[in-house]
């Protein structure tokens, strides 16, 4: 009895160091230090954090966006920073509305551009693409400089900021790229279409848009180049820090 009662012992000691093993409290990915919140070096800039909540071309919150936070390398909030500071002499602002983005997410996004089913965000999102070439035309891919931490994305609002449209899950859409007045109102300067609009008026040298509209995404670029930042040719709300501190490494803890 005594020798049975050891190995009974034994394989409930076994057992519960198993599952001390996987508990995913002691796996997760924790924020390096070098990563800040954006609150802590720019606390007037604007979010709008678009996949915390539903107003996303998912439709709904991706995963890892635990809270509506903006999450950036160290320099790359030293940066922007600097871009607040003359935004703020014109009575501007910076708004943010994406900023490190874990690897989960991305992939949250690799899954939903493979269900072709789900087109429900299809009218405001992207109205004249078929789900299909998504991936062909490089608005999703299985990787993301967001994980890296220093990429953002943005636009410029009037001080003080215009208040926003509510957003109701299930309301009609309106297509990304229609008038300013007639598209969706998030209080931004027109930029000639909205965030997260996969579509060509989209692309940064797209010249069939109206002149303010050009100049406004002039004033965005060239403040945000100034500063070391580079933006993506197909959407005019993505930039880059330069000198990013992790250019070859995908990071995966969550937004909290």
């Amino acid at each position: 009895m005594k020798t049975r009662f050891g190995r009974i012992g034994i394989l409930i000691l076994a057992a519960a160091s198993i599952l001390l093993c996987v508990d995913p409290g002691r796996t997760e990915e924790a924020m390096p230090e070098n990563f800040v919140d954006l609150r802590q070096a720019v606390p007037s800039a604007v979010l709008d954090i678009r996949y915390h909540g539903d107003h996303n071309f998912l439709g709904t919150r991706v995963d890892g966006y635990q809270a509506p936070k903006c999450i950036v390398t160290a320099p790359a909030a030293a940066a922007l920073a600097k871009v607040q500071a003359v935004l703020q002499e014109f009575s501007l602002s910076l708004k943010i509305y994406d900023c490190y983005r874990p690897q989960r997410a991305v992939d949250h996004f690799v899954r939903w551009a493979e269900d072709f089913g789900d087109t429900k965000t299809k009218e405001e999102f992207y109205p004249t693409l078929d789900k299909r070439n998504l991936f062909r035309d490089e608005y999703i891919a299985e990787k993301s400089g967001h994980s890296r931490g220093s990429t953002v994305d943005l636009t410029i609002v009037p001080v003080p900021a215009p208040a926003e449209e509510s957003y109701i899950p299930g309301q009609p859409l309106r297509a990304c790229f229609l008038p300013a007045a007639e598209r969706f109102r998030d209080g931004g300067v027109d930029m000639g279409t909205g965030f997260d609009c996969f579509h060509e008026l989209s692309h940064p040298g797209c010249v069939t848009i109206g002149v303010q509209q050009r100049i406004n995404r002039l004033l965005l670029k060239t403040l945000m180049d100034k500063h070391g930042f580079k933006n993506y040719d197909r959407e005019w709300w993505h930039f880059t820090l330069r000198n990013e501190p992790y250019p070859d490494t995908y990071f995966d803890f969550p937004v909290k």
